[in-house]
């Protein structure tokens, strides 16, 4: 009977240099699903403020612009042996 081996060494160091890059993408989009979310409480109080429609408008724009940041960086590409 064959023993199947489990592989657990985990992401490689390139996966983890890929992650790490687009954290600031990841970061600016957190910020924004946290402004819609404040959007959608706000509805229970009223509606939303002048300031949560900033708030929603600049973290747009901040996801905007990170990722077209993040397009613009040079990719490197793995070489098929």
């Amino acid at each position: 009977m064959r023993k199947l081996r489990l592989v657990t060494d985990g992401p490689s160091a390139a996966d983890l240099r890929a992650a790490e890059a687009e954290w600031p993408l990841i970061a600016a989009e957190l910020d924004l699903l946290d402004a819609e979310i404040a959007l959608i409480n706000a509805a229970d109080q009223g509606g939303p403020s002048p300031l949560d429609w900033r708030r929603l408008r600049r973290a747009e724009a901040r996801v905007t612009r990170v990722a077209a940041e993040l397009a613009a960086r040079p990719v490197a590409r793995k070489v098929a042996a």
